[in-house]
């Protein structure tokens, strides 16, 4: 398993971060070829070692010739395969589209027509698949501050697009006093991130750091990559929880399903009477310090709750290890304690279906498999 942590506290650009992915140890020809597969046009990428206010840092540099063709989301989706750049891309026009008033199909801006746009998108997207991201944690973004001139005309910072994109995400105005983070910046951290918060528990192999093509006086115009393994250090655990009383229950599946996918080790409801005699309910969720901010923004996105109550707690857990049993020819994960075996409903309701027999039958069965071969 790989860790990343972007540090973004001084803003994220497409160019930034391929800077940093070279740094980080990716070769250049690693993302050269993923960019000749799809760039309609001749694109060149070529590195530069500059210093930013003390760091040493990586630039790449983005060379492209004049374009006359104005690309639009429905020209760009034609380029690209099904994967993450394409993921990439698609939350960039529906925001530009949002902000805008378009059909995002239609959306026609230059920093989706252009060619280093393309560049910037596929190399990092590739860059990361090279490094075997599993774990990529965003710190809280930095977005600038003042106003930036675009086809529209001025823009306040963060610009339209950017603060649509940054929605539930951590963000803050950070040290500069233009734009920090580009809408592209912006698209590929927000489709990238399994997480955001501050340095999850880690070992770090090498570090990465990519500059933008700024040097202001005020701070480093850099972002960092750290790369490593997950930590083996047992992790600071906190509960999130709330009290719901307003919300459709049907839609606490849907909660629960959200907070697990922001990283949470798990996520219940416990049945509570309010004052008042209220029926309602408690959303409980537990989770690792670092992720505690992105749980806290699917309590506040996903329900009605207007506080979020946040407390430590200790865990006492067993070395655990899953196999896999086959029950008539259908495979079933089975998961391991030194006193249990506990197969996974999902997959025997699964197996259930296709061999048309009881679900309690093949749960019986993979169980006793389970314990037979351990």
């Amino acid at each position: 398993m790989t860790t990343v942590w972007v540090d973004a506290s001084a803003g994220a650009s497409g160019d930034m971060l391929l800077g940093a992915l070279v740094g980080a140890g990716v070769p250049l020809e690693v993302l050269q070829a993923a960019i000749d597969a799809v760039s309609p046009e001749p694109v060149r990428l070529s590195t530069e070692r500059v210093t930013r206010h003390g760091f040493a840092a990586t630039r790449v540099h983005v060379d492209v010739a004049d374009s006359a063709h104005h690309r639009t989301w429905r020209d760009i989706r034609a380029l690209l395969p099904e994967g993450t750049a394409h993921d990439v891309f698609a939350r960039l026009a529906t925001a530009e589209g949002a902000v805008h008033g378009h059909d995002p199909d239609d959306v026609h801006f230059h920093e989706v027509g252009a060619l280093d746009a393309i560049a910037d998108v596929v190399g990092v997207c590739a860059g990361f698949a090279h490094l075997g991201a599993t774990e990529v944690v965003v710190s809280p973004v930095a977005v600038g501050s003042g106003s930036v001139r675009t086809e529209h005309g001025p823009l306040p910072v963060p610009p339209p697009a950017v603060a649509e994109l940054l929605r539930g995400v951590p963000s803050y105005a950070g040290p500069g006093t233009s734009e920090s983070c580009t809408p592209t910046g912006a698209a590929l951290l927000t489709t990238l991130a399994t997480a955001y918060g501050g340095q999850p528990a880690m070992t770090t192999a090498t570090v990465g750091v990519g500059a933008g093509g700024r040097d202001p006086e005020s701070h480093a115009n850099v972002l960092r990559l750290l790369v490593g393994e997950p930590s083996g250090a047992a992790a600071q655990l906190h509960v999130l929880e709330a009290n719901v009383d307003d919300l459709d229950p049907r839609l606490w599946p849907e909660v629960l399903a959200a907070l697990l996918d922001a990283g949470a080790r798990d996520a219940w409801l416990t049945p509570i009477l309010m004052k008042k005699g209220r029926p309602a309910h408690t959303v409980h969720a537990l989770v690792d310090t670092e992720l505690a901010d992105a749980a806290r923004a699917v309590l506040f996105r996903e329900t009605s709750t207007i506080g979020v109550r946040d407390h430590a707690v200790g865990r006492t857990a067993l070395d655990r290890a899953t196999t896999t049993v086959a029950v008539a020819g259908q495979e079933v994960r089975v998961k391991l304690t030194a006193h249990t075996a506990q197969p996974e409903y999902d997959d025997v309701v699964r197996a259930a279906r296709a061999l048309r027999r009881p679900v309690r039958d093949v749960l019986a069965e993979a169980t006793a498999l389970a314990r037979t071969t351990r």
